[in-house]
């Protein structure tokens, strides 16, 4: 590929459905949060989804992009918006000046590798192989870039190590490649080089970004939680994530995950996460509105979330399964201390209605995730019990069984040793060892 124009291939924008935000949701305060290469690919997300603002979406997109020097992703972002009929301004003099600015880099700093391999000077060549994956990246280059800093690891020192472990994570999640952050976040995290705590708290949080990628939840939630606010990084100032980002996804895996004792502990009572929660004050009442047991409340501003959330790259795919989670969680920690609940009341208590609530709890038991029967007749949802009596005689019938078995082979090698039956071992060994004492 020619380095003064590193493209990226066409990607076909797949058909989306339109999202109208609440009104808590803000563009210019969104785009506020973030920069770089993690501004222009939020911004292009959301795009085909506020068609009504699209037009201004595109020109902050392509505004952020004339920061940096990937004139491919330029032009790219200026087609799209053309082929939803935008006319934006297309600044050809700017993105041909960087081309050829790029072409004059981009063999400068190959050759100085080069020279720097000749000599086999360890540090040059890793300084080296740094500067030419920076440069990708800055292009747009991120495979390119990617194969770079691998490549880099080669030279390495200890203290390098963990630099080169966030270039490659950086470079893998603007890729998606999410796998390959796991990887490098361990390798970084095993490393005896010196980590911050800024990089310690980065580490944690892209762990559980790629955890709720992987769609672990829990594991994502356990690593989020972990974060240290007071901590600063190029990469938590939109680089790629922010602290409301943190706060938001550790927030919704726990709600979906965590049982109750440890929602309280790990999240409404952890003290170095509480700081996050006050930057997202509706998830925070959410949160408290669940342990509290006030599950219509929760989720009703789980639900004036929900559009808000579909305009996350990251959490978009994952709403529906966490949405499911948490609505069944409610309904089970409703009904479990109760032997009967009315369910005129539960469908009341959850703002919906009778037909729809009954068709949940029919999901939920032919899932085995409660233990209940549904009273069509009289609209009652009944615990299934097993009877503690016949419970405790049919594990003492166990236990006897096993007891029998146990005894019975004792006594019969009792009786084996009495008869001498049993099988010994020679004395001056087996037969060959004999043999070969002869021959000695």
């Amino acid at each position: 590929t020619n380095i003064g124009t590193m493209s990226q291939p066409k990607k076909k924008t797949p058909k989306v459905t339109p999202v109208v935000p609440s009104e808590h949701w803000d563009l210019s305060t969104y785009a506020s949060r973030y920069q770089g290469h993690t501004l222009v690919t939020r911004l292009r997300f959301i795009a085909p989804r506020l068609p009504e603002k699209a037009k201004e979406v595109y020109e902050l997109a392509l505004s952020a992009v004339k920061s940096s020097r990937n004139t491919a992703l330029y032009r790219q972002l200026h087609e799209e918006a053309a082929g939803l009929g935008y006319k934006l301004d297309l600044d050809s003099a700017w993105a041909d000046k960087e081309d050829k600015k790029a072409i004059i880099e981009g063999d400068e700093l190959t050759g100085q590798l080069g020279v720097a391999k000749q000599q086999l000077v360890r540090p040059a060549i890793w300084t080296g192989h740094n500067d030419l994956g920076a440069f990708y990246e800055s292009r747009g280059d991120f495979n390119a870039a990617l194969r770079t800093y691998i490549r880099s690891q080669d030279y390495c020192s200890n203290t390098d190590i963990v630099e080169m472990c966030l270039h490659v994570i950086e470079v893998s999640i603007n890729l998606g490649n999410f796998a390959h952050v796991l990887n490098y976040v361990v390798k970084a995290e095993q490393s005896s080089g010196t980590k911050s705590p800024a990089v310690v708290t980065l580490l944690k949080a892209v762990s559980g970004l790629s955890y709720i990628e992987n769609k672990k939840y829990k594991q994502a939630a356990l690593k989020l939680v972990q974060c240290e606010y007071s901590v600063e990084h190029p990469l938590f100032q939109g680089g790629l994530l922010t602290k409301e980002d943190i706060a938001t996804y550790a927030s919704l895996c726990a709600l979906a995950e965590f049982s109750r004792t440890d929602l309280k502990t790990k999240v409404l009572e952890n003290a170095a996460f509480k700081p996050y929660l006050e930057l997202v004050p509706r998830v925070h009442t959410m949160l408290n509105d669940f342990y509290a047991s006030k599950y219509a409340s929760c989720l009703a501003t789980l639900e004036s979330l929900k559009n808000d959330l579909l305009l996350d790259l990251h959490l978009h795919d994952h709403i529906s399964t966490l949405y499911d989670k948490v609505r069944n969680k409610a309904l089970v920690q409703y009904f479990s201390p109760y032997m009967a609940v009315d369910l005129n009341k539960m469908a009341s208590a959850f703002q919906t209605d009778l037909a729809k609530l009954e068709e949940e709890l029919a999901k939920l038991i032919a899932d085995a995730v409660i233990s209940a029967r549904i009273d069509s007749h009289n609209k009652r949802l009944v615990a299934r019990h097993v009877e503690a009596r016949n419970a405790t005689f049919a594990k003492t019938k166990l236990v006897g069984n096993s007891f029998q078995h146990s005894t019975r082979a004792l006594l019969l090698r009792v009786n084996l040793v009495r008869a001498n039956l049993t099988v010994k071992p020679n004395k001056g060994g087996n037969d060959s060892q004999k043999r070969q004492k002869r021959r000695v």
